[in-house]
This record gives structure tokens, sequence and C-alpha cells, in this order.
């Protein structure tokens, strides 16, 4: 190891806060060495979801724990109950920072959708409306907003009128060959910007694909596949199997895109798929997608649970092909955070009477789940349960390093506090230095903060000014409650960096600017709620123990390099960062 890696972990051992239970010592002397690593983000779920739910919380479950599986866990791992994800605290952000160590800063990652004055805009317009400049690039490039969502896909709304569960793809369930590169914005070569070659570090899927470990990932976006790193060609040669269903495809083509072997049994009905919740399908004039509805999720997130299943059998993810049990492999849930900021749209749910309800999220501020969401945690504690039950029956388990975190947490959580504005956004004050941001090639991205970049004709200092004076303190519009600018941006980026905004926003807890009827919370802010997740390190030679200091989640990348005895100073962004293991953990 590293000696300077090796001091910092000395030193986070001796400033280690609260820890029951054992001593630093936390694995046995004689155990089997890690060989594989099982990586799985509960997008959403904040460590107040974990401690409720494992140890229980009155007015549930008679008071008793109410995800069984993540408590067994439990007892042979080490729970940092201060765990922080990303900031902002967006999906890509926040899957990005637990593969490769690093902060946005370094990342180069703000959100799937952000902004970068140093690329090209794609040449053709993508499904979300970013529109194309044609097959020429500018000699100094434009710069342009970035998308690595759904819009990059072949096949997208508003282009080619639906979007199948396979993004598209010409032949198979998708995956990379879902990405059209002409919906990709390019550099000043006029070349396409893949996914894996827009972050500006290196993963742990690099290092380990090259120390000839077999990797595999699988979550919502082709555009997801960033995860491999660079690669600097149009290839992602540092993923070996990587499945992407497409969450925000229609569900109208559940029944036609699916094999029934990565299919849950709730989700076959005559020996083909079927989706539970059919209300959905019937009542949405416009094919909604799979974030509608409280069942469906279930059925959209087992696809990949069943993938995780025949990893661990040694096969590839649809279980067709004979491969490797995967040295680091993984999966993203859904489920519960649609179950926390969910508000049903087509009338009563059909299961109602057996537990659903119409409003999803928290009914207190101390986390006490709604019936939707409980029945989305208790899915992911059941699932989380057969990927450990199958690495038991082969003999994986003392073996498997099991890491349970979080992409982001949800704000807030006392669903009373959610303000919905979308009027009075920061972007919509500002007006003019603030066009349409995909239309104009600039502009924000918001949700519950806001990124702002301004047009080159606008001063920074004079648009800060005007929303102080349009959003003065103690007023209620737009919920400004901090705003970052000059000197405070380089609290977050390096001084001239191309994607760092001009302007950040965090607005008072439970406001957000999506002015989304849909939703009763959102992530991407700094706030408490957005960024304490859960985060739980198990395997069955570890004594149950916990952590109490501030970590990150970006801690999460070097710690498995360690786990599996490779050099986590191979990471660009430990180097830079100083990012070092999680504490408490003698691996």
């Amino acid at each position: 190891m590293n000696r300077k890696l090796k001091s910092a972990i000395a030193l986070s051992a001796l400033v280690l806060g609260t820890m029951s239970g054992a001593p630093m010592q936390a694995i046995a002397a004689k155990r089997p060495s890690i060989k594989h690593v099982l990586l799985i983000s509960v997008d959403g779920m904040h460590a107040i979801d974990y401690l409720n739910c494992s140890a229980g919380i009155a007015g549930v479950n008679g008071g008793n724990p109410y995800c069984p599986n993540l408590a067994a866990l439990g007892t042979s791992g080490v729970d940092f109950l201060n765990a922080q994800t990303s900031r902002p605290s967006d999906s890509f952000p926040g899957l990005m920072a637990l593969v490769s160590g690093g902060t946005p800063r370094t990342m180069g990652v703000n959100y799937d959708v952000a902004y970068d004055r140093a690329l090209n805009p794609p040449q053709n317009d993508t499904g979300n409306g970013l529109l194309g400049s044609g097959s020429t690039c500018p000699t100094t490039p434009s710069g342009t907003s970035t998308e690595y969502d759904e819009g990059i896909n072949i096949n997208v709304p508003g282009i080619a009128g639906q979007m199948f569960l396979n993004g598209g793809a010409p032949s198979g369930d998708g995956g990379i060959n879902s990405i059209d590169p002409t919906r990709l914005v390019r550099d000043a070569n006029c070349n396409p910007v893949y996914p894996w070659n827009f972050i500006r570090v290196n993963t742990i899927y690099g290092v380990i694909h090259a120390a000839k470990g077999y990797t595999a990932w699988s979550d919502k976006h082709p555009s997801y596949s960033a995860v491999g790193g660079p690669s600097g060609s149009s290839t992602d040669t540092n993923l070996d199997d990587y499945y992407s269903p497409e969450i925000n495809s229609d569900v109208a083509n559940f029944a036609t895109a699916v094999p029934t072997q990565l299919l849950l049994p709730e989700c076959i009905s005559g020996g083909k798929a079927t989706l539970p919740d059919q209300l959905e399908l019937t009542t949405s004039p416009t094919n909604d997608d799979y974030t509608g509805s409280f069942q469906n999720i279930q059925c959209y997130d087992g696809l990949k649970v069943t993938a995780i299943i025949n990893e661990i059998e040694g096969m590839n993810h649809d279980g067709t092909a004979k491969t490797k049990v995967p040295t680091i492999f993984g999966m993203n849930f859904q489920a519960v955070s649609i179950g926390q900021k969910l508000i049903y749209q087509h009338g009563t749910p059909p299961t109602v009477a057996t537990g659903y309800s119409v409003t999803g999220g928290y009914v207190d501020s101390i986390g006490t789940p709604s019936a939707s969401l409980l029945q989305e945690i208790e899915f992911i504690d059941n699932s989380i349960g057969s990927m450990v039950n199958e690495l038991k029956t082969r003999k994986l388990i003392d073996s498997t390093l099991i890491i349970i975190t979080a992409k982001h947490g949800q704000s807030p959580v006392d669903s009373s506090r959610y303000v919905r504005d979308g009027s009075n956004d920061p972007a919509t004050l500002l007006g003019s230095c603030l066009p349409d941001s995909e239309l104009n090639q600039i502009g924000p991205t918001e949700d519950d903060v806001a990124l702002l970049w301004l047009e080159k004709t606008c001063k920074t200092a004079t648009e800060v000014e005007a929303l102080e004076t349009m959003s003065p303190p103690g007023s209620n519009i737009a919920g400004i409650g901090e705003i970052f600018s000059g000197p405070g941006i380089n609290l977050f980026y390096d001084a001239g960096d191309s994607r760092a905004p001009d302007i950040l926003i965090t607005p008072n807890i439970g406001v957000t600017y999506s002015n989304s009827k849909k939703k009763l919370a959102e992530h991407g802010g700094f706030s408490h709620d957005d960024t304490n997740v859960i985060l739980l390190v198990s395997n069955p030679y570890f004594v149950s123990s916990t952590v109490s200091i501030p970590v990150e989640t970006a801690q999460v990348a070097p710690t498995i390099l360690e786990a599996l005895k490779l050099d986590p100073f191979d990471l660009q962004a430990v180097q830079q960062e100083g990012t070092v293991v999680l504490p408490g953990l003698d691996l």
C-alpha cells in the first residue's frame, strides 16, 4: 500500500468516533481473502431509513424491524451513520463519486444534464431537446449543455415516438449499443464524447479490469456506463458486462421487451411479461414510464436483481452465457426513491386495499414511511436477501464484501415541508441571462438546487445582486437559502473550470424548483436529507460496529481497491484529493 495512504488510514483510525461493539480490529484474524465486491446503491435511502427499518419504529410492523435482511447484514457489518454523498447530490455525480473516489471538482461531473464551455453541441437533436448543430464544429468550442440521460438513446420520445426498454438498440437488451453517437456532445475536434470519456478521472472499473478482474454493473440509463471510466475510444473497454434497462421507457412496451428469465414471478402472467399495475397503462395518454407506479418500479428493478443473481451464478446478466463471477459488480435500486417522492397520477392504485397509498413519502419528521414507501423498502430488502442467499448457496459469501449505500438521499424527509416552486425559481427570476438551457445551449440545472451558467454578456455579480433584490431574506420568493458565486464557487470547483457554474444556489429545506405535480420530494441539493445516506459495509468475518464520524461515499472507491489488495492510489481522484479508505475496516 502507498505510504502516504497508510499514514492517512492510521490517522483516521486515531480520530475514529463512537464505535459500539468491537474494537478497531473489526475482522477476525483468519478469514478468506476478499475476491468479489457487491456494490448496491439504494437510491434515496437515508441513514435514518436504515436505522428505522433495522431496529423498528412505532406504528410500522408492530414496532418490529421491517428490513430483516439488511438488519442481518448489519450483524456482521460496519454502519457509517454520518455518510455524505456528492454535492450536487444527483444520481450521475453520486454514482461517479462511488466508483472514482472524487468530487465534482475532479470528476467534472455535476449532473446528468449540465454545461461545459469547452465542448460543442451534438450533431443531431437529442430526445430531450438539446439542439444539434450539424456535422461541423467551430474551431473554438461554442459551449453546450451536456446531456447524459435517456436523451442520447437511439430510440427516444419526440424522435421515434416511443422509447423502448433496450433504448432502441438494433438488437439485444441495449447497454452501450443503445447510445446514438450523433446525439453526444463533441470535443474541440468534433468527436463525440462518450459517457465513459466524459469523466475526467479513472474509476475502480478501470483499475480492476487492468488487474485482470471481471467487471459488471447494472443501472437505469445506457449513459451510466460512465462507471467504466476513460477508455479514449468509442468502446467502454473497462466494463465487461453492462445492463441498463431504460427507466424512462414506455411501460406499454414491457410485455414484449423482456425475456421471461429476467422477470420476477409477480411480473409474469400466463407465461408472459405483465406489469401488475395495468391502471398506469390504461389511464396515461402518453404511456407513462416506470417511475409512475409504486408497483411497476419493482418489476423494473427486478430485472437488475435477476441480472445480479445470474452473475453470482457465473453467467452473464441475462443468464444466456457462462462467464465468471465478477470481481466488482452491482446495481442501483429505484424503488425507494419512487416510494419517497411519487404522488400517484392515475386515480387510486389498484392495490391500495392491500397497503399501497396514493401518496408516498413519510408521515412525520422522524422518517416513519408511508404505506407505499414501506412496501418499496420491504421489496429492496427481500431483493438484497435473495442476493445474499445466492452468495451463500454458491459458497461465495465469505469472500465477498457487500456494500450497501446510495447515490443520493431525498429531501425533505418531513413530507409536509415540501414546497413546489417552478414559477419563481432562480432561472426564471434572472430571465434574459438564462434563456432555455437546452434550446439555446446554455442555462440552468434546477431541482432542489440551482446551477446557473450565464450568457457571456452577463456579469455574475450583477445577477447575484438581482437575485438578492428579488428574493430578500425573509421572503418566500424562490425559497433561496444560500448563494455561492465568485470566490465561493471555488469551494466546490477549481477556478476557471469550463464545467463550473457561475452561480450555485441551495434553497431552503423542502423547496424544489422542478414544479412537478408528480413528486413530493427531490434530490440534487446540499441539505442533510439530500446527502446523508445509508452506508453499510458487511462481510461474515466483520464484527458489528458503528462509526459516527463524518465520511464520504467517495471513500467507497479506495476502500474497494484496498479490499481487493489493489492500490487505491491507482485512482487519479485519490491522488488529487487525498481520498482515504473508510475507517473502522481492517482490510
